[in-house]
């Protein structure tokens, strides 16, 4: 048997046992029935074997022979002894390749030994030195965390004074807001009184007229309740006559039920007789397979005769080959000798040639080295090369598109080529050192995207086409207005401690363009860091734009830009960048051009001596063959001899085995004739079983088809009732169907007969209602108006005291900046030693 799966995956099994397809193949070797068999030759098969190719009629000699097995083993056998040949010669090689390495890998051992020493030392040396840094470090983290903790505190206790003065500033202000809402609501509630009063005696006019057209929809209601009950009485009428004609109905569909039953069952009966009587057809199947049985045993008879035949030529065969195989014995023995001595005098000159490859081999390790040093020095100044490229291409590719800026300003600068009015960005025209970069860049803040052009016509032109296009806003500076920038008046700051200077003079651009850096930065101080910013601010009363070179904007009013400074365009430094990256791709160029050259004049000399190196190992390898085939051949005699020796045992055993086949198909034989006889005496006693079954069978069929008659009949008057008591059950069905939808009629006119007497009596109430609120509303004007009178009283208290509060909170709002600065200042030296002491671990 044969199970494929749907993975592709396939199993084999003899007698449900899993096996090979090997085993398989063997089974059917010797029997005579494999696909190259003879025992069953179909019709014209015999001149096709007879004018077949010689190959073909071996195949069908030797299947007769039963000898395709030991030809499929033998095929097998040669094959395992190619590839263990192959893989011997593989493992020479490897084995030869191994031996080289050993010294140099000896040498390596001893360095890694030292180093690891040494290692050790350097290890034990900087745990001391790192033990007392981190003491020292420790003792002056441990100092700044206190002058911290004391810092802190006090700001603490700042901040909560200023909090609590805060709530309850916070607190007053609510309350008078309070107060003016509720004020305000007084004031509503006393204008709403007068308007409230008249809506409500228009709304009581209303409800008077809702009551009039109440008592109309009375009447109509309880008219309609009438009809509706007289309709019901006619529709159960109808349906109590319905009722009596189905019930006469369901009288006569039991009774004709009951009689197709009966009928039904009598049928069942005769078909169950006949489906016994089928077993007919189970005597006549056991009949054909008795007939393919013994076809199959008189094709074993047959095999077992050919197999016999096969087995006598067998037999003797194996009696010439033991023969043969006695003489071949002395001849095996001399030859295998001299094969040995050539093999040892081919091993003396490969040792030779050994030592002398070592000593070139030792010579080109040093090229190796040397070329190896070399191309690490390539490979890294490649890597700066292409890395400096990358960024190199990638920074011209953002310049050239605009990227960065604004989409109306990348529209825009597409015209340049077109329009030579437009000169570029604002970065396009000014350069500034690396320091100054964030300063200036937070200084220009979204003016740095701000177009220079020659004159106003060239800004009238791209304004109209952005405005023709929709592409959004920009903003231009044309040479020609921009001639007279404002001067810095308040030039005694420049004086003071760390400013820099003005943001106009740090920056470099043709004189063409100094007016608008003059007028963009001319009024900019750029100063150190921010606390000298802080303090100029308050000296000159914030007054003065102020930036920082971290990047913090001080501006006039007071208030500060700053933090952590993520500068990701870095328009300004664009240019720099460039050039920088320039300076560096030609440098690295020319290294590595230098490298080349060295490279080339060791691969000259190293190729000299590769090519010595080659002529010795094509000799050694001529060597090499040499030895294997001696070695082969060695291998092979040894082999052919085993063998031999094998093979005579082995033709023993198979003619033992041939008389003990020959003792089991006798057997066989016996046994099969038996079956023989059986099968055939078992056939006549079920064709006799056969011709009763078929008598028996003929009776029945005909009561089956007088039944099948009366059945028919009875279903046919059965449908008819069905049909008519189907017709009186729609007609039920339609009047219950209207009662049910006259009683839900009845229940909704009753539902709004009551809702309408219930809004009657709800409008009556209402007007009731209405009147006692008209006279309640006079009584709550008076109270509204005296209330208005005492919270306008307590808005004014509240606000005298709540002017008292200005004057301590600026003060303590002055100590509370003061103690955050220095918690600043110490907290930023604790982390910078607790960084240090986590470096350090």
């Amino acid at each position: 048997a044969r199970r494929l799966y749907r993975s592709g995956e396939s199993e084999y099994s003899i007698n449900g046992t899993p096996c090979r397809l090997k085993d398989v193949n063997e089974l059917f070797y010797d029997t005579g029935i494999g696909k190259e068999g003879y025992s069953i030759i179909g019709q014209g098969q015999i001149e096709k074997i007879l004018s077949g190719k010689p190959e073909e009629k071996r195949e069908l000699f030797d299947e007769a022979a039963g000898i395709v097995k030991f030809k499929k083993r033998k095929a097998t056998a040669q094959k395992k002894l190619e590839d263990e040949k192959t893989n011997l010669v593989r493992v020479t090689d490897i084995l030869s390749e191994l031996e080289k390495q050993v010294a140099p890998l000896e040498k390596q051992s001893e360095k890694a030994k030292i180093y690891l020493r040494k290692k050790e030392e350097l290890k034990e040396l900087d745990v001391n030195m790192f033990l007392l840094e981190n003491k020292r470090l420790t003792e002056q983290l441990s100092e700044t965390e206190g002058k911290y903790a004391i810092a802190q505190e006090e700001y603490n206790s700042t901040v909560e004074q200023y909090d609590r003065i805060k709530v309850e500033y916070d607190n007053i202000q609510t309350r008078i807001e309070e107060l003016e809402q509720e004020i305000e609501a007084a004031r509503n509630t006393l204008t709403d009184a007068s308007v409230t009063r008249g809506k409500l005696e228009g709304d009581i006019n209303v409800l008077k007229e809702q009551i009039k057209g109440a008592q109309g929809n009375e009447k109509h209601f309880q008219e309609r309740i009438s009809a509706i009950q007289e309709q019901i009485a006619g529709k159960e009428s109808e349906r109590n006559k319905i009722l009596d004609s189905k019930a006469v109905l369901d009288e006569k569909v039991a009774t004709l039920e009951k009689e197709r039953n009966e009928a039904k069952g009598l049928l069942s009966e005769v078909q169950l007789h006949i489906e016994e009587l089928n077993k007919i057809e189970e005597d006549k199947n056991q009949i054909i397979a008795m007939l393919n049985e013994r076809a199959g045993i008189k094709s074993k008879m047959s095999s077992f005769d050919t197999m016999m035949e096969q087995l006598r030529i067998r037999k003797a065969e194996l009696n010439s080959r033991l023969l043969r195989a006695k003489s071949d014995e002395a001849e095996r023995d001399a030859e295998i000798k001299a094969l040995q001595e050539e093999f040892q005098k081919i091993n003396n000159q490969i040792i030779d040639a050994n030592s002398h490859l070592s000593e070139m081999e030792d010579q080109n390790k040093t090229f190796r080295e040397r070329l190896t040093q070399k191309d690490d020095e390539i490979r890294e100044l490649q890597g700066n090369y292409q890395r400096y490229k990358s960024k190199l291409d990638t920074i011209s590719n953002l310049t050239e598109r605009y990227e960065g800026y604004g989409n109306s300003i990348q529209k825009v600068m597409e015209q340049k080529e077109r329009n030579a009015g437009i000169v570029g960005v604002v970065a396009d025209i000014i350069k500034v050192d690396k320091e100054y970069e964030t300063a200036i860049e937070t200084a220009l803040g979204g003016n740095i995207q701000n177009i220079v052009t020659e004159n106003e016509d060239t800004a009238k032109q791209m304004i109209a086409f952005l405005k023709k296009n929709r592409f959004g806003r920009a903003t231009f500076l044309p040479l020609t207005s921009i001639t007279r920038p404002q001067e810095f008046r308040t030039t005694e700051v420049l004086k003071e401690e760390g400013v820099i200077g003005l943001a106009d003079t740090l920056v470099k651009t043709d004189a063409k363009y100094r007016n608008v850096a003059k007028s963009l930065l001319g009024r900019v101080v750029v100063v150190d860091h921010v606390d000298h910013a802080v303090t100029i601010a308050k000296k000159y009363n914030h007054s003065i734009r102020m930036v920082t070179l971290e990047g913090e904007l001080l501006n006039p009013g007071g208030s500060i830009s700053g933090g952590a400074y993520k500068n990701n365009s870095n328009l300004l430094g664009r240019r720099r960048e460039l050039e920088e990256l320039e300076n560096k791709l030609n440098d690295t160029k020319q290294k590595l051009t230098t490298a080349d050259d060295d490279i080339e004049a060791i691969k000259t000399e190293r190729n000299q001596l590769r090519k010595a190196i080659e002529e010795e190992k094509a000799a050694l390898q001529e060597l090499f063959i040499r030895q294997n085939t001696a070695r082969l051949n060695v291998v092979a005699a040894e082999e052919k001899k085993n063998e031999a020796e094998q093979g005579f045992g082995s033709l023993v055993e198979e003619q033992q085995d041939i008389e003990q086949k020959v003792a089991e198909i006798n057997a066989d034989k016996e046994k099969i004739l038996s079956d023989l006889k059986a099968s055939e005496e078992q056939e006549k006693i079920t064709e006799q079983s056969i011709a009763g079954y078929q008598r028996e069978l003929e009776t029945y069929r005909v009561q089956e088809s007088n039944q099948t008659g009366m059945v028919g009949e009875r279903d046919v008057e059965y449908e008819k009732m069905l049909q008519k008591q189907e017709f009186e059950q729609t007609n039920l069905e339609r009047v219950d169907g209207e009662l049910v939808r006259y009683r839900e009629e009845l229940n909704e006119v009753q539902t709004s007969l009551e809702s309408c007497l219930n809004d009657i009596e709800a409008c009556r109430q209402n007007i009731e209602e209405i009147e006692k609120t008209i006279a309640a509303s006079h009584d709550t004007q008076s109270d509204a108006e005296k209330a208005l009178k005492e919270k306008q009283q307590t808005k004014e208290e509240l606000s005298r005291k709540q002017k008292n509060f200005f004057a301590t909170r600026e003060e303590i709002s002055e100590k509370k900046n003061a103690l955050d600065k220095e918690v600043y200042r110490l907290n930023s030296q604790k982390e910078k030693l607790e960084e240090t002491v986590e470096n350090q671990i």
